[in-house]
C-alpha cells in the first residue's frame, strides 16, 4: 500500500554530497519536505535527507531508478527536481583531456539533465502537482571561456535544453515551470581545480586567483540561500534563462 504523501513538498537534488548541492539539500530538510540526494558518493548524514548513491556518469541508469521509484508513490503536495549535478574536466584545450573524461563531463552535465527531466515528468505528469525543474548552470554556459569547452557546452545545452523544455511546458494545462539558473561564482572544489590549472593551457587562471584573493566568493551555503529564494519566488519560470545575480 502506498503511503500519503498529500501533504508533503518532494524535492530530488543531484550532486547533494558537497558544495552547494549539499547546502540547498541542507536548507530544504523540514517536516513538510521529503528530500531525496542524489550524489556518486555519500555525503555526511542530514536529518531528513534520504541519500541516493547513484553515478550520473550512468545517467540512463539513474533515470530509470529514479522513473521507477516516482511511479511507485502517490502524489505529494508538489514535486521539484534540482539539477545541480556536473562536472569539470581537467582545464585546457580538449585535445589535452582523454576522451573518458570528456565523455563524463557531457553525460554528467547534460545527458543527466536531460534524462532525470524527462523521467520526472513522465512519471509525476498524472499527479495534477506543482512541478518545477530548477537546473543550475552558469555564467559560462553563456560566455566561451578557453580551456573550458566541455563545461561550457554542457551548461550551453542546458540553458538551450530549459528554454525548449519550458515551450512545451507552457502548451499544457499543468505544465511545469523550468528555470535554468546562474548561481554566481561560489568557492567550491570547481574553484580550485582552476586557480591550481596550467595557466598554459588555462589562460584565465589569474581571473580565479583573483576571485579568491579578493574575496569575490560565495560560501556554498550563501549561494544556496539564493537558488532556494529564487526557486520560491512567485514568478518561477517566468524567465527559462535567469541568473541570481540579475534577479
Amino acid at each position: 500500500m502506498r503511503a500519503m504523501n498529500s501533504k508533503q513538498h518532494l524535492f530530488i537534488v543531484t550532486g547533494s554530497s558537497r558544495g552547494m548541492g549539499a547546502a540547498i539539500a541542507r536548507r530544504l530538510t523540514g517536516p513538510e519536505h521529503r528530500v531525496i540526494g542524489i550524489a556518486r558518493l555519500a555525503g555526511p548524514e542530514v536529518s531528513g535527507l534520504e541519500p541516493w548513491q547513484q553515478d550520473l556518469s550512468h545517467p540512463l541508469e539513474a533515470a530509470e531508478r529514479l522513473q521507477d521509484w516516482l511511479g511507485k508513490q502517490s502524489p505529494f503536495a508538489s514535486a521539484t527536481l534540482i539539477n545541480n549535478a556536473g562536472v569539470i574536466s581537467r582545464p585546457g584545450p580538449i585535445d589535452q583531456a582523454s576522451l573518458a573524461e570528456l565523455s563524463n563531463a557531457i553525460r554528467v552535465g547534460l545527458e543527466s539533465v536531460l534524462l532525470l527531466s524527462a523521467a520526472f515528468l513522465q512519471a509525476t505528469r498524472a499527479w495534477g502537482v506543482p512541478l518545477k525543474i530548477l537546473n543550475i548552470s552558469s555564467g559560462l554556459g553563456r560566455r566561451a571561456m578557453a580551456g573550458s569547452a566541455p563545461y561550457c557546452a554542457a551548461k550551453a545545452g542546458m540553458d538551450n535544453l530549459s528554454a525548449s523544455m519550458a515551450l512545451d511546458e507552457a502548451e499544457r494545462a499543468n505544465g511545469a515551470r523550468i528555470v535554468s539558473l546562474a548561481p554566481g561564482v561560489i568557492d567550491t572544489d570547481m574553484q580550485i581545480q582552476l586557480r591550481t590549472a596550467d595557466p598554459a593551457g588555462f589562460p584565465e587562471q589569474q581571473r580565479f586567483i583573483d576571485f579568491k584573493a579578493s574575496g569575490a566568493l560565495m560560501s556554498p551555503d550563501e549561494a544556496a540561500g539564493k537558488v532556494i529564494a529564487y526557486l520560491r519566488r512567485p514568478d518561477f519560470g517566468s524567465q527559462p534563462i535567469a541568473d541570481v545575480r540579475q534577479a
